[in-house]
């Protein structure tokens, strides 16, 4: 699998989602970086093990579990990330409460704020070199499949509809066992691409497992880079989401994943330059025709005449 977490972007978004699911002694180091990701950034692994009511093996070992090769690699992603956010004046923590009575003014900027922060956490974590892999891979693909359902259904939809534009062959499947059997038809050359917020959508693992078993390149697009989603998939790219009242995670995930996924199609069209430009152009002239004119007269009603 390959780990597309970098190390000094997206760590505090990803240590919102997965901190709580992490064992105890773990669990409470990553509690104690996120009430104060400034302070932290500068204690000593010492300072952090007794803050944390933990071990510096322990504080070690989180490090590792992250993916870096040491807690100074740790704090110097978490100084990376915490100046980052006060440079665009962003909180580390963006309160998504919203009451029933509040202006829809500031319902505004609450759930802008979400949405923004959340797209740059995933942003800074995205490994570039993995996302050139996936699109190389599209691009010479026979076959694509892309599967989700609920809210990762209409990501899983729209890239679909993307790639279908630049003559990718590939099928987004709504139905479980047409993505079951399909799957079960993908082989070495072919693409499968799983998207699941929580990683654990039976259906969606099923399929990226199938897939893989015939020698597909899988992807999982995932918010939990240790779900069972992550598990049976070639490559991982992980989301990150805000919540807000009203907007679970799940709701909240699409803009992440719809992130990606466009950083993907675009790659995709940049490896396959002319047959895009063809494509595109074909596919706007085939609907031209339906689409209203720039300028058009003004209608006016008839004036109402006056009975005698």
């Amino acid at each position: 699998m390959t780990d597309v977490t970098g190390e000094s972007g997206g760590l505090l978004g990803r240590l919102r989602i997965e901190g709580p699911g992490m064992p105890e002694a773990l669990a409470r180091i990553a509690e104690t970086i996120l009430a104060d990701p400034e302070t932290a950034a500068h204690l000593s692994i010492v300072d952090l093990a007794e803050r944390s009511g933990t071990s510096t093996a322990t504080v070690t070992r989180f490090s590792r579990t992250l993916g870096f090769r040491g807690y100074a690699n740790l704090r110097v992603a978490v100084a990376t990330e915490t100046g980052r956010a006060e440079q665009a004046r962003w909180d580390t923590d963006i309160s998504g409460d919203i009451a029933p009575g509040d202006a829809l003014t500031d319902v505004l900027g609450v759930v802008t704020a979400a949405d923004t922060r959340a797209i740059q956490d995933t942003a800074a974590g995205i490994d570039v070199a993995a996302v050139e892999r996936v699109a190389g891979a599209i691009a010479a693909a026979g076959r694509v499949e892309i599967f989700g359902l609920g809210s990762s259904g209409t990501s899983a939809r729209e890239m679909a509809f993307r790639l279908e534009r630049i003559r990718v062959p590939v099928w987004h499947r709504t139905d479980s066992h047409t993505a079951l059997t399909n799957a079960a038809l993908l082989g070495p050359g072919d693409v499968a691409i799983g998207l699941s917020h929580s990683g654990r959508t039976r259906e969606v693992i099923e399929t990226l497992a199938e897939a893989a078993d015939h020698g597909a390149l899988t992807v999982a697009v995932t918010s939990f880079s240790r779900s069972p989603l992550a598990e049976v998939a070639d490559v991982v790219f992980s989301t990150v989401v805000q919540e807000t009242t009203f907007r679970l995670a799940a709701l909240s995930s699409v803009h992440s994943q719809l992130l990606i996924l466009d950083l993907i199609y675009v790659a995709v069209a940049q490896r396959t330059y002319e047959r895009t430009a063809e494509a595109l152009e074909l596919t706007v002239r085939a609907v031209e025709a339906h689409r209203l004119p720039e300028k058009s007269p003004t209608r006016r009603r008839p004036r109402r005449q006056n009975p005698s």
